[in-house]
C-alpha cells in the first residue's frame, strides 16, 4: 500500500489533493551527498552497477524534499552496454562505446541481452528500493528510447551533428530499422524485467528525438515507441503500469504520442503547457514542463515559474489541475542549488492546494 499515490493518480488523470512533483535527475551531482557517495564508489558505472549504492543514491533526494515519486538510478546506456558494445566513461567527454555500430556485420552481432545475467544488477536495485521506500512513494523504472540509444550506439557517444546515424537513415534505412527493432525488443523487456522488479510506473526517455526532422521522427522514433507503449500494455489489464513518454524537442508530435497508448507525454518548456493540453484533449497526462534554468533563479522568481506552469496547464485543461505531473522539462543541473529544488517542491504542493 503506497502512503502517497500522488502520481499514479495523476498519471491516471484521477483527482489528487495536490500536484505531484518529481525531478529528472533529481538525484544527481548537485547534491553533495551524491557527490560523497561517488567519491567513495570510485566512479559512475561502480555506482549504477551495485545495486546498494543504486538503492542509497536513488534515495538521497527523498530525505531532502518531499517529492511525490523516487526514480531508479541508473543510466539510459546499460541496454547497450548488456549487448556488447564496451561501455565507459572518458573524463570530461561523457560516454563512449568501445565498439560502436558501424556495418552490416555489428548490426548482425546484435541480440537481446538476458534481463536475468545482463541487466540483473538493475532489477536487484528495483527491489531492494522497493524494499526500503516501504510504500513511502512510488518508484519509477525507465529506458531510453530506441532512437536515442541508436544515436549513442551508432555514434559510439555523444554527437553535436549525429551524422553517422542521419547518414545510415539516408543511405541504409533498413539497416537502421534493424538495429532498432533489436533496441525496441530489448527495450521491452528490459521495462517489462523492472516493472516484475517492483517499478510502479515507467518513464521513456525519447531524449534525441528532437534532433530529427518531422518525417525522419515518424519513421524512425514514433512507431518504436508506440510498439513500446502497445506491448507493455498487453495483458496488464485497467490497472496497468503507467507508462510515460518523455521527448526533449517533441511538441510537434504531441498528438501522435497522445495516441501512442502511453498513459502520459512528457513535454519539454519550449512548448506551452495550456496549449499541449488543449493538443492531447484529455487523451493522456501530462508531464513537465519548467524550463530547469528557472532553479538559478532567486526563490520568489521559482516560485511564480511554479505558478505559471501550474495555471498554464490548468488554463489548458478546463480549469482543472487533474492529470498534470510537475516536473523540468529536462533533467537538472550540477551546479544547480538543493535549497532552490526545496523552494520549488514547496511552491508546487502550496500552490495547487489552493
Amino acid at each position: 500500500m503506497l502512503k502517497n499515490d500522488r502520481l499514479l493518480r495523476a498519471l491516471r488523470r484521477e483527482p489528487v489533493d495536490c500536484t505531484p512533483v518529481w525531478l529528472m535527475r533529481q538525484a544527481g551531482r548537485y547534491l553533495p551527498e551524491y557527490r560523497a557517495t561517488r567519491a567513495k564508489a570510485g566512479s559512475f558505472l561502480a555506482m549504477a552497477k551495485n545495486p546498494e549504492i543504486a538503492c542509497e543514491v536513488t534515495l538521497q533526494p527523498l530525505r531532502r524534499f518531499p517529492l511525490d515519486a523516487a526514480i531508479l538510478f541508473s543510466d539510459i546506456l546499460t541496454v547497450p552496454d548488456a549487448m556488447g558494445l564496451g561501455l565507459y566513461f572518458a573524463d570530461g567527454e561523457g560516454p563512449k562505446f568501445e565498439r560502436p555500430l558501424r556495418s552490416a556485420a555489428d548490426v548482425a552481432k546484435l541480440a537481446v541481452p538476458d534481463m536475468g545475467t545482463e541487466l540483473r544488477y538493475v532489477t536487484d536495485a528495483v527491489r531492494l528500493i522497493r524494499r526500503e521506500l516501504d510504500g513511502a512513494v512510488p518508484l519509477i523504472g525507465f529506458s531510453g528510447s530506441p532512437w536515442t540509444l541508436a544515436c549513442y550506439m551508432v555514434e559510439g557517444g555523444g554527437s553535436k551533428e549525429y551524422a553517422r546515424i542521419k547518414a545510415m537513415a539516408l543511405n541504409e534505412p533498413a539497416l537502421l530499422h534493424r538495429v532498432l527493432e533489436v533496441v525496441t525488443d530489448a527495450v521491452i523487456a528490459y521495462l517489462g524485467a523492472q516493472r516484475e522488479a517492483g517499478a510502479q510506473a515507467l518513464q521513456v526517455f525519447d531524449t534525441w528525438g528532437g534532433v530529427l526532422s518531422p518525417a525522419m521522427y515518424r519513421e524512425f522514433s514514433l512507431p518504436y515507441l508506440t510498439r513500446i507503449a502497445r506491448e507493455l500494455a498487453r495483458g496488464e489489464g485497467a490497472q496497468r503500469t503507467p507508462l510515460i513518454l518523455f521527448g526533449k524537442g517533441n511538441g510537434v508530435h504531441l498528438e501522435a504520442l497522445a495516441a501512442s497508448g502511453a498513459e502520459a507525454v512528457g513535454v519539454d518548456w519550449t512548448v506551452e503547457l495550456a496549449d499541449a493540453a488543449r493538443r492531447t484533449g484529455g487523451r493522456v497526462a501530462l508531464q513537465g514542463n519548467l524550463d530547469p534554468a528557472t532553479l538559478y533563479g532567486a526563490p520568489d522568481a521559482i516560485a511564480r515559474e511554479a505558478t505559471r506552469v501550474l495555471d498554464s496547464y490548468a488554463e489548458g485543461n478546463g480549469g482543472s489541475r487533474e492529470g498534470h505531473v510537475f516536473n523540468l522539462g529536462h533533467g537538472m543541473s550540477p551546479d544547480m542549488d538543493p535549497e532552490h529544488v526545496r523552494v520549488l517542491v514547496d511552491a508546487v504542493h502550496e500552490i495547487s492546494r489552493r
